[in-house]
């Protein structure tokens, strides 16, 4: 039987409450993590790895490299069949698409965690840890890019999000559902993945990319600070179908005028972006102006490519191209 790396990022799935500070922290080490499973389970091909104690607010996009070049030396070892990567769930879909975007591996790589912290009723870290292996050692997982396995759904990290902040059943892959399930013994699979990209893009990221929300009113002022700060890409959710309110074009233009790129996606939670209104502000006049659609990403997603494509020195047309795809 061909190993299992589990990679401890640290996040609730770690946490106990700590009664003098009335909050949850780390307090359970990968190691009392594995002792458990070899009591509830007969694996006995697992490995852990502390690579981190970090919730996951903590981790970012230089935590994400340092987790991929991690990664990489398990998956190129014949002896390991994949990997678990136990993460915290706020940003978990970011390392998710992260390391799916620069993956060059056939195995598999499943990213878990969980809702409740070790101390409560219901914990659900255990179960989240099996699911997990159970996928990676299922031949049929060989080849699907990066997983997301959370309450016996397994999700393709190119489509899933985080939509609760307590539900158990969080995470979602809101326009075609989960690609299958754990069902005691059996890792199932419904389809195929219908929107995944092998980008296959080099590691390194731009940090010099920053993400904005649309509001009902907004306007330029924004621009102009990020002009001053030399940054090199803006994601901008806007409403509805890919459009912003009309005040914010000045802005946007300058922007576009300073060199940064501009990348569109919607706010809303589902459905693609495209260049249907031809009003100031609607998706075709961004495109008119040098903005960039971003197809059905969402806004962290297309926030990780745009950082990874610019540090890779894509120009404007392959950017064009990359997020066309």
């Amino acid at each position: 039987m061909k190993k299992v790396a589990l990679i401890f990022t640290g996040g609730t799935i770690a946490m106990k409450v700590n009664s003098k500070l009335q909050g949850a922290i780390p307090s359970v080490s990968p190691q009392e993590l594995i002792d458990t499973l070899h009591d509830v389970t007969e694996f006995d091909n697992l490995v852990a790895h502390d690579f981190s104690k970090l919730p996951s607010p903590s981790i970012t996009p230089q935590k994400m490299r340092q987790l991929k070049t991690v990664v990489d030396e398990y998956l190129r070892d014949d002896a390991y069949a994949g990997v678990v990567v136990v993460h915290g769930t706020d940003t978990l879909e970011e390392t998710a698409f992260y390391l799916d975007v620069v993956s060059t591996s056939s195995k598999p790589v499943v990213l878990t965690g969980s809702m409740k912290n070790a101390s409560e009723l219901g914990y659900d870290g255990l179960t989240n840890l099996v699911s997990s292996i159970q996928v990676v050692m299922d031949n049929n997982s060989l080849g699907k890019g990066v997983l997301v396995v959370m309450n016996y759904q397994i999700h393709s990290a190119y489509e899933v999000t985080k939509t609760h902040t307590l539900n158990l059943d969080t995470f979602k892959s809101i326009e075609f559902g989960p690609l299958g399930i754990v069902d005691d013994d059996d890792v199932i699979y419904y389809r195929q993945q219908a929107m995944r990209k092998d980008y296959q893009l080099p590691s390194g990221t731009n940090d010099s990319v920053e993400l904005l929300k649309v509001y009902a009113g907004m306007h330029s002022g924004i621009f102009d600070y990020y002009i001053d700060q030399d940054i090199k890409g803006i994601v901008i959710e806007a409403l509805g179908r890919g459009n912003v309110p009309s005040i914010m074009m000045d802005g946007i233009k300058k922007a576009r005028a300073a060199g940064i790129e501009i990348v569109i996606v919607s706010r809303a939670m589902g459905g693609r972006v495209l260049d249907t209104y031809g009003y100031i502000g609607g998706g075709k006049d961004l495109v008119k102006n040098g903005c960039i659609l971003g197809g059905n990403l969402s806004g962290p997603k297309a926030r990780i490519l745009l950082m990874l494509a610019l540090e890779a020195g894509f120009n404007h047309d392959q950017l064009l191209e990359l997020f066309k795809r």
